[in-house]
């Protein structure tokens, strides 16, 4: 008997030898979309009458493996989940309807006739009061005809608040059976039982006839209904504007016309945004919270860069206290969604005018690396803001402040958006880029300061660096692609950064500095996963902070049922890919949350869903980008890098550390050293090994980690503790790209070199005592 024989049999008759049958991962993996198909409506009828050990432990993995997969129903399949559901109803008192739709949804031919079926569940729920399917039981009413579907849209209206959800309920109502089974899917929240929403759901919805034409006037009727309050043609209540029908409504909405990504809708968010963030009082609270979070929910769906600009702006003016911060939690979201929809996430909003004049006086936002406000008169420039703008032109002054605000935040966005294509590969028309991109007034010093590839010819690439030169002929529909390392060849790579030190070009992110991660001798054994991060004592709150700022999705470790392990996880590859990364809690005494990291595993999107893929077959540049991301989280909050640190067991890690390998990250700053220090007046005093910067100092000699930024003092190598400065010398020197820990190590470099000046007791105190 094959495997889904076997598990048929044990949810609906089990044999003697089925006592004791628990299907492993790896045997669930194995079954096809079409084996899925086939048990779910078995699984969903265990239960009725006091089943077997065996068929309930069954039923849950299958399950389980259901809602983690695509599970793909023939005809008869879809007849059979109808019946399981309508069978449940007596024992269970509800039914799944989501499950049911979405078995329709995903038939791998014709609809069967489950009219009768449909009307059994849409009457027993009515009866019953369960509508907390809303979507699903329109969709199943459809199906079960016109009469069934009218009872259910009369008690669904009389439970639904609010004149916009009416309204969008009686559009839904009237849609035709497939496309009401299709919206169904995109509303989950009261199913246990159904598998992931298709990845093309809103898309397809949003396709729908009528469909943007009734989002466009459901927005509009929000964005009016918003500015009524602000006008106080409406009163104001505290986060009670709209009803929780409503804003769910709008949200949808939203969805629909970000998926189409309509022309019309950012000037209509520019509008609504601001009217349901602010109070039109000077109360701290806002018109409606709950659908301001509700837009920025759509935005992770379907990230633009122009309503990324419009919650930025939103975030600087609201008043509630807990709101920002929120939405910088939400932001990281967006913007990491926003870099791997590469189809428009290269697109600049309209900063507006750049340039004024203010009384004899000439104010321009500039843009060279990041956005600053400079005024000059006559032509010759000044340092700071004249007194008399200050005096006589304070709105002006506010205005163009926001702007250097808003245009920093464009800028930001856009070199995120750039990095998160690496995984992606993404290309762009010659032409649009050179135009669009590359002689922008905004975009223009970030994509000057990058290397390009474009195609001059099929399958010949050549880079460039549009800050040193010009560009080839090249049509203007050729590709054009960010350079990356792990495509070039070594001395290409020296060739490279040498240039960036020399013309001193410092790059909006680190490209031709970046690490290359390439699969080791040991990951080709372990096959699937990978144990080289794996084993490392990291400062929980920061590392946590830090799979958020990246993108990653994760649950918070902590000491409460199932707080003591996860597996932060990022898509990549425009969701083709994703990386898991596993870390348990190890220590969370004395307000130190520590965390042990785990294995690194890879999953390819199958299906619909995700299967687990051999380290071989992921991608190259999909592989090292990813293990950068977690090379980036054990380098930068390790306890080895707290020069503090010193208990037992923790104590022995932080000495382990000191002598391990060097990590790529490692590599790259002692590489970028070997360039960077020639150019500095202690040159003389300073070499870069494997693993340390050595400096030779007047009063002793010291090795800095190059991993860490941690000191030890030579002849007896007792570690130094030294906090540095801000404005050490260190931070005056030119660094080709940002890197924290990189200044950090020329700050003590440049404070050790000339030890003999040091006025810090604390530290000479350290070094006169070996000395």
């Amino acid at each position: 008997m094959d495997l889904t024989g076997r598990l048929l049999r044990a949810m609906t008759a089990p044999a003697p030898e089925d006592e004791g049958f628990h299907p492993s991962g790896a045997d669930l993996a194995r079954l096809s979309a079409e084996d899925l198909g086939t048990l779910l409506p078995a699984a969903y009828g265990v239960g009725r009458e006091a089943p077997a050990f065996v068929s309930t432990s069954v039923r849950f993995a299958v399950e389980g493996e259901g809602r983690e997969r695509q599970p793909r129903y023939t005809p008869e399949a879809c007849e059979r989940m109808f019946g399981a559901l309508v069978d449940g109803l007596a024992s269970r008192r509800w039914a799944d309807l989501t499950l049911g739709a979405g078995a329709l949804l995903r038939c791998t031919g014709p609809w069967p006739d489950v009219a009768r079926p449909a009307r059994v569940l849409v009457k027993s729920l009515l009866a019953a009061g369960r509508t907390d399917q809303p979507l699903a039981l329109l969709a199943i009413a459809g199906i079960g005809g016109d009469r069934v579907r009218r009872a259910a849209t009369r008690r669904l209206r009389a439970e639904t608040a609010g004149p916009i959800a009416l309204e969008e309920l009686d559009f839904l109502a009237a849609l035709a059976p497939e496309h009401g089974v299709l919206l169904s899917d995109t509303d989950h929240t009261h199913s246990f039982t159904s598998p992931p929403p298709l990845a093309d759901t809103w898309e397809r919805v949003a396709a729908i006839p009528g469909y943007a034409g009734f989002a466009r006037r459901t927005l509009e009727s929000a964005a009016a209904r918003a500015r009524a309050i602000q006008a106080g043609e409406l009163p104001f209540r505290a986060d009670k504007a709209f009803t929780p029908d409503e804003v769910a409504a709008v949200g949808r909405a939203a969805r629909v016309a970000l998926a189409r990504d309509e022309p019309w809708l950012p000037a209509l968010f520019d509008a609504l945004l601001p009217a349901v963030s602010v109070a039109p009082t000077q109360a701290k609270s806002l018109p409606s919270q709950a659908l301001l979070y509700e837009i920025v929910r759509a935005a992770q769906a379907f990230p633009t860069p122009e309503l990324v600009t419009a919650i930025r702006a939103v975030r600087r003016t609201v008043r509630h206290a807990g709101v920002p911060k929120q939405l910088d939690k939400m932001l990281k979201k967006v913007e990491a969604a926003l870099a791997e929809r590469t189809e428009v996430a290269l697109r600049l909003p309209d900063p507006g005018v750049l340039r004024r004049d203010l009384g004899g006086y000439t104010a321009e936002v500039v843009v060279a690396g990041k956005a600053e406000l400079a005024f000059a008169k006559d032509g010759r420039p000044l340092k700071g803001v004249p007194a008399p703008v200050r005096r006589d032109h304070k709105a002006e002054l506010k205005e163009l402040r926001e702007l250097v605000k808003r245009v920093g935040a464009q800028i930001a966005t856009l070199a995120r958006a750039l990095e998160g294509g690496f995984t992606a590969d993404a290309t762009h028309p010659f032409g649009h880029w050179r135009d669009a991109l590359l002689h922008h007034s905004i975009a223009g010093p970030t994509v000057r300061g990058l290397i390009w590839e474009i195609e001059t010819a099929p399958g010949r690439w050549q880079a460039v660096l549009p800050e040193t030169g010009g560009l080839p002929d090249a049509p203007d529909d050729a590709p054009v692609r960010l350079w990356h390392p792990i495509r070039s060849t070594p001395d290409e790579v020296r060739a490279w950064r040498d240039l960036l030190v020399e013309r001193r070009i410092r790059q909006p992110f680190k490209q031709a500095f970046r690490e290359i991660y390439l699969l080791t001798p040991a990951e080709e054994e372990t096959q699937t996963y990978s144990n080289r991060f794996a084993a490392h004592l990291v400062h929980y709150r920061r590392m946590f902070a830090l799979l958020r700022a990246r993108g990653w999705t994760s649950g918070m470790l902590g000491p409460w049922d199932g707080g003591g392990e996860d597996e932060a996880a990022r898509t990549l590859a425009a969701g083709e890919w994703r990386v898991r990364f596993s870390h348990v809690l190890a220590d969370w005494a004395d307000e130190r949350e520590i965390a042990g990291t785990d294995r690194v595993r890879f999953d390819r999107r199958a299906g619909g869903g995700w299967r687990e893929a051999p380290l071989a077959a992921v991608p190259p540049l999909v592989f090292s980008e990813a293990m950068r991301d977690v090379d980036l989280f054990v380098g930068v909050t390790s306890i080895a890098a707290d020069p503090l640190w010193a208990d037992g067991e923790a104590r022995t890690y932080w000495m382990r550390e000191w002598d391990a390998d060097p990590a790529e990250t490692a590599r790259t700053r002692g590489d970028a050293l070997r360039r960077i220090l020639p150019r500095t007046k202690i040159a003389g005093r300073c070499s870069v090994g494997d693993r340390h910067l050595v400096v030779r100092g007047e009063l002793r000699t010291y090795k800095i980690h190059l991993g860490s930024a941690n000191i030890a003092m030579e002849p007896d190598d007792a570690f130094l503790c030294v906090v540095p400065e801000r404005r050490a010398p260190g931070a005056k020197v030119f660094l080709p790209f940002e890197d924290e820990r990189l200044a950090l190590i020329l700050s003590k470099a440049f404070l050790l070199a000339a030890d003999d000046t040091i006025t810090d007791e604390s530290i000479l105190t350290q070094i006169k005592r070996g000395a």
